[in-house]
């Protein structure tokens, strides 16, 4: 039986933006973001990245993708994606795989539509389409510089100015993926042959990253484009301050120190025990007040951690769970090492301006006031097997 394999060329090198593929963007290197848009789309068998680099091939690996690895002269400045492809394609004939249908993927794209994507390869798989490529419509009025760098008209008469209603629309190229029938492919040795198709997509998810001002435009992008996307994590690690509280401390005249919680976090928590995820609150806090809400929650605490990132490796390695597996709740600058190795770095939206850029999920609840509850019903959500409350969210709090 073919199948449709997702094949994403990764090389190491790259001269606009230095280690492209691993740099983040929602907390998510490039790569990684590639693969896992590969895996959340149903009519895809298989996820290949083929790359010239260790470090590449170790975070591609990680997120579940099999590796190829690719020939040094496929992978310098001057050698075409279809090359990488042809390569890949033979060597994945060579691992016993009947490559059918091939669906090109591009990590430079990091908000790869998913749902265009499947459409796109019922198109091919049906035999509707040959080859089909994503793109956006686009009603803009084209002009190119002629000689002398006077502007000449492309697409329309300069001399008439149609209304957008009595135009007929133009389709531009995203990058993002071109899904083609495997055998066509190889015959061409291109990506366009046969009869073409057109996969609409969103134009906000049409960025395509080659300079570091895209990079800048496609972080800013990522809370709003990512906002919807599941959860899809097996573990949930907290910080406690900022997070199970309003990071504000009550002390008394004794020097006793109190924080208010929310009772909706509570809930929260135990529906991710009742669901067997694994939870963890890690903090640098030392007060006893982070070790006796663990223990009322039932959740394993690690507190007065002077590296939280080592201690998070190390829980999740105990564990046999990915880091691109663990969903990381912070808010403050202390999170960022956590953030930045997780799969799915996650702030509350009164969090500081560096975590937020960090975050791939800003959360709708403020800390001490839900954040954990919604945590963990994105997390439940994204896990159609368990059973989640659906009662109307309440965040009555208490004091410990």
């Amino acid at each position: 039986m073919s199948e449709v394999v997702a094949i994403i060329p990764a090389r190491g090198g790259s001269k606009g933006i230095a280690r492209k593929n691993l740099r983040r963007v929602g907390g998510v290197p490039l790569v990684a973001r590639a693969v896992d848009a590969a895996q959340r789309c149903a009519a895809i068998d298989r996820v290949v990245v083929t790359t010239d680099d260790a470090d590449i091939a170790a975070v591609a690996a990680e997120w579940g993708a099999e590796i190829v690895e690719r020939p040094v002269r496929l992978a310098d400045d001057g050698a075409s994606s279809e090359s990488a492809l042809l390569h890949a394609i033979s060597e994945l004939e060579t691992r016993g795989v009947d490559v059918g249908v091939v669906a090109f993927l591009q990590p430079t794209s990091p908000f790869i539509d998913v749902d265009a994507l499947a459409d796109a390869v019922q198109l091919v798989r049906s035999r509707r389409r040959d080859s089909v490529f994503s793109a956006i419509e686009t009603y803009g009025f084209l002009w190119e510089k002629g000689v002398g760098g006077a502007a000449q008209a492309i697409n329309h008469d300069m001399d008439v100015r149609p209304r957008r209603q009595d135009r007929d629309p133009h389709y531009l190229e995203t990058g993002a993926f071109y899904v083609m029938r495997a055998a066509g492919f190889r015959a061409s040795r291109h990506r366009f042959f046969g009869s073409v198709g057109i996969a609409e997509v969103e134009p906000r998810t049409a960025i395509e990253i080659d300079t570091t001002d895209e990079l800048e435009v496609a972080r800013a992008l990522a809370p709003l484009v990512d906002r919807s996307a599941p959860v899809l994590a097996d573990a949930v690690v907290t910080d406690f301050d900022g997070v199970h509280t309003d990071d504000t401390v009550r002390v008394d005249q004794a020097g006793v120190e109190a924080v208010t919680v929310s009772r909706a976090d509570g809930m929260g928590v135990s529906l991710l025990r009742a669901a067997g995820i694994p939870l963890l609150i890690l903090s640098t806090e030392a007060n006893p007040v982070v070790a006796a809400r663990g223990r009322k929650l039932g959740v394993e605490v690690v507190q007065n951690a002077a590296d939280k990132a080592t201690a998070l490796r190390d829980w999740g390695a105990s564990r046999g769970i990915p880091l691109s597996r663990i969903a990381y709740l912070g808010n403050d600058v202390n999170d960022l090492p956590c953030l930045e190795i997780v799969g799915w770095p996650v702030a509350v939206p009164d969090a500081h301006p560096l975590v937020l850029a960090a975050a791939r999920v800003v959360l709708d609840r403020p800390g001490g006031d839900g954040a954990v509850r919604d945590l963990a019903e994105r997390v439940l959500a994204a896990r159609p097997a368990v059973r989640t409350l659906t009662d109307p969210f309440t965040a009555s709090q208490e004091t410990s």
